[in-house]
């Protein structure tokens, strides 16, 4: 799938239901977090691409960013147990009680974030991995996000 179009097509309309046949005791195939971390990390995730929080510091040297942009467009998957500076080696604790209100927080989340590229096409976002991203960018890197971990629960989606 390369067409910015169907990546976000993926995310708005595929994406959920895919998560939602996950059973919550799914051991994962890798990484270390559970499927309601995993659920409340993408909503995070899906949060921050639309800036919320707002980034101001991009960990990535500035000589490296062209390249990291380049990933995120390319069809080259996360790697397995690809290291979030961001994320400590213990998964954080589930925030919510039940994965049924983890999902519904990430359906908030993906709702927001065509909500915000809805009001501004234009809309930047700063991401500390990949620097400064536009919708193009922006949705490449959320739907690479998501492959890598519906992989992590065995979800095939191709």
């Amino acid at each position: 799938m390369s067409s910015i179009a169907e990546k976000s097509a993926f995310l708005k309309y595929q994406y959920l239901p895919l998560i939602k046949t996950i059973a919550v005791d799914t051991v994962p195939v890798f990484g270390k977090m559970n499927v309601q971390q995993m659920v409340e990390h993408m909503a995070s995730s899906i949060r921050l691409g639309y800036g919320n929080p707002i980034i101001t510091t991009i960990l990535t040297p500035e000589e490296n960013i062209p390249k990291m942009q380049a990933f995120v467009l390319s069809d080259k998957p996360f790697k397995d147990n690809t290291p979030n500076a961001l994320m400590s080696e213990t998964p954080e604790p589930a925030q919510f009680s039940t994965i049924e209100l983890s999902i519904i927080d990430l359906e908030k989340s993906v709702g927001e974030l065509f909500d915000a590229f809805g009001k501004d096409q234009d809309l930047q976002v700063i991401n500390p991995f990949f620097g400064v991203l536009d919708i193009d960018k922006t949705m490449s890197l959320l739907y690479k996000h998501a492959l890598h971990h519906l992989r992590q629960f065995g979800v095939s989606v191709l």
